[in-house]
């Protein structure tokens, strides 16, 4: 093999190595995708976009995006157990916010992405 051709193939396995050395297991990989699922919903995106600054009740969100309140209330379900959502109970009523702070900065920077 030539010096080029023995450059290229350690470049190669370098590259190789690298790359494997990143990728996350099985089940951190299928859990992403999961997650990617969950958000592929335009309804479900509407609802982290309207609780996405404070919290917000059922009929609120409901109202704010011309859907049932059973509608709405199916789409919270999905998104508290994807852990995107959380509850918070004041008497008879529930308050609905984003789990934590990279809910939000994963849906701006999908949004940024999307806009380039």
């Amino acid at each position: 093999m030539t010096k080029e051709g023995d450059h290229r193939a350690e470049e190669h396995e370098r590259i190789m190595k690298d790359a494997y050395g990143r990728m996350p297991d099985e089940g951190a990989l299928r859990e992403l995708s999961d997650l990617f699922k969950v958000l592929s919903d335009p309804a479900r995106l509407k609802i982290l976009w309207a609780i996405g600054n404070e919290e917000v009740c059922v009929c609120c969100i409901s109202e704010l995006l011309g859907m049932s309140v059973s509608a709405v209330s199916h789409q919270l379900k999905t998104l508290r157990q994807a852990h995107l959502v959380k509850t918070r109970r004041d008497g008879r009523n529930i308050y609905y916010s984003l789990d934590d702070e990279h809910v939000r900065v994963l849906l701006e920077i999908a949004m940024e992405h999307m806009r380039e």
